[in-house]
């Protein structure tokens, strides 16, 4: 059959709006130079308006007085203020310690987990998710800190030689946590700062004044020669293998403070993978709020931050709820089909009880939602969607903890003791002013550090490519390693 001359050109045209689509939709297929896509970096850091020392001044002034206000009147008061009683001897200090660890996994996941996988659509976005892991362990280790009381004698805490033989009692699940926070902290900082340092040495070359000193300092003489790169490729290599046993450890040390307490609905083997499953759904959720908040309010971030982005996060996202759902009644129905009395009492108390509103609450948000809304690539795209589920799942993620703290507390084998005890009180003040904390953290950092790692972004374009196989563009991919 015959093609009339007229059709060629549309069929040109056809593929080269496939072509303009690919690269626009694509950041790895939308290359521009090195020195261009810095400048769009530098540019994002050093372009302040008022009103972002406006937001930095309020959040700033809530840390002051909700948190270390806060905390300093409970250190002069005492611990009665949290509304302690028997039989809620925990509260909201370790449910907010869980949640924050929980919220540090998104970066070691999304960093290292997709590194590992080579999942090309984390490279624009690693290092903002490697900043939550760094600032929401300090919010984490801030509230078991405020939860001891006397913090003055922290120093117990330590395996140190002291005359009075006064040594760390390992059998304590708090010394487990501080022992896991601590390691965790450590190795995610390092995995952090080395991916950082070629963008220092890129900010360092196109600055002035104290921000050259500065930069001059962190970047360590680094001069991108052939051997530095290799150096860095393998140290990123290692560490990406081995900080993924540390964070799933973190977590199930912090599960081990409930599953080795014989209490109804503590006692589960489950509660491992559990509550590592729970940290990748409030995480990953808290990754795509920050994601969506850089794209809209720093310039220049709609180049690198895509759509594209926003729909992997909602697949991720989609997943890990799907997974938190099979943890989550597989314990349920375990504990339940077991028949136990008190565990049996415990179940219909969070259904039924005063706390049944919580309950359900938590599978609305971390199941239903997530599951009727991430299943549309339309609505996954859709920033504000997007973000609605992130912060509907992290509210979700709370009220879990909520349930497995204080709630779950309530119900014992000693019934005489049964009764909602719990009344909030310090930690809500002190719980905001670590939410304002981790913000001014972050707004502070998009200010002196590259949040774009631009030098894996640049890496990533080298590799692919829009090559021709017949008359149809297809994407290829190469191996650079």
């Amino acid at each position: 059959m015959a093609i009339s001359a007229n059709a060629l050109p549309h069929a040109h045209a056809d593929e080269h709006d496939h072509e303009a689509y690919l690269r626009k939709e694509h950041l790895m297929l939308d290359p521009k130079p090195r020195g261009e896509m810095n400048a769009l970096v530098m540019e994002s850091m050093t372009t302040t308006s008022w009103k972002f020392w406006v937001i930095a001044a309020v959040m700033a002034a809530i840390v002051a007085i909700g948190l270390f206000g806060a905390w300093g009147y409970m250190i002069a008061n005492g611990l009665y203020l949290t509304g302690k009683n028997r039989p809620g001897y925990w509260s909201l200090f370790l449910v907010h310690t869980v949640f924050w660890i929980g919220i540090s996994h998104a970066g070691t996941f999304v960093s290292a987990l997709l590194r590992v996988f080579k999942a090309e659509f984390r490279r624009p976005f690693t290092r903002a998710a490697e900043l939550m892991t760094t600032f929401a362990l300090a919010q984490a280790g801030i509230q078991i800190f405020a939860h001891m009381g006397r913090v003055w004698l922290a120093y117990w805490m330590f395996p140190i030689p002291n005359q009075r033989l006064l040594w760390t009692n390992f059998h304590s699940p708090l010394m487990w946590d501080f022992l896991a926070i601590n390691t965790y902290l450590l190795s995610s900082t390092m995995y952090l700062f080395l991916p950082l340092i070629p963008d220092l040495a890129m900010a360092r070359d196109r600055s002035t004044g104290w921000r050259k000193s500065l930069y001059r300092i962190l970047a360590m003489g680094f001069r991108g020669t052939e051997a530095e790169w290799t150096h860095l490729r393998i140290a990123l290599n290692i560490f990406a293998f081995a900080i993924l046993p540390v964070m799933f450890s973190v977590h199930t040390i912090v599960s081990w403070d409930f599953a080795a307490a014989m209490r109804p609905g503590w006692s589960s083997t489950i509660f491992g993978p559990y509550f590592v499953v729970g940290a990748l759904q409030s995480g990953v959720s808290a990754v795509a709020m920050v994601v969506i908040t850089i794209r809209y309010t720093m310039k220049n971030m709609d180049y690198f931050i895509r759509k594209e982005h926003f729909d992997a996060l909602g697949k991720l996202m989609l997943i890990i709820s799907m997974s938190w759902a099979y943890f989550f009644f597989n314990d349920y129905m375990v504990q339940w089909y077991g028949g136990d009395k008190w565990t049996d009492a415990l179940l219909h108390f969070h259904e039924a009880g005063p706390a049944g509103w919580i309950w359900f609450m938590m599978l609305i948000t971390n199941i239903a939602i997530p599951w009727l809304v991430l299943w549309n690539k339309n609505w996954r795209r859709n920033p504000v969607m997007l973000f609605t589920v992130g912060l509907l799942a992290n509210v979700g993620m709370w009220a879990e903890r909520f349930i497995i703290v204080p709630v779950s507390l309530e119900i014992n084998r000693m019934p005489f003791m049964w009764g909602q005890t719990f009344k909030p009180g310090i930690e809500v003040p002190m719980f905001i002013g670590t939410v304002a904390f981790f913000i001014l953290l972050y707004m502070l950092a998009s200010r002196l550090i590259p949040l774009v790692p631009v030098w894996e972004v640049q890496e990533g374009q080298m590799a692919h490519s829009i090559r021709k196989y017949g008359k149809e563009p297809v994407v290829s991919v190469a191996d650079l390693e």
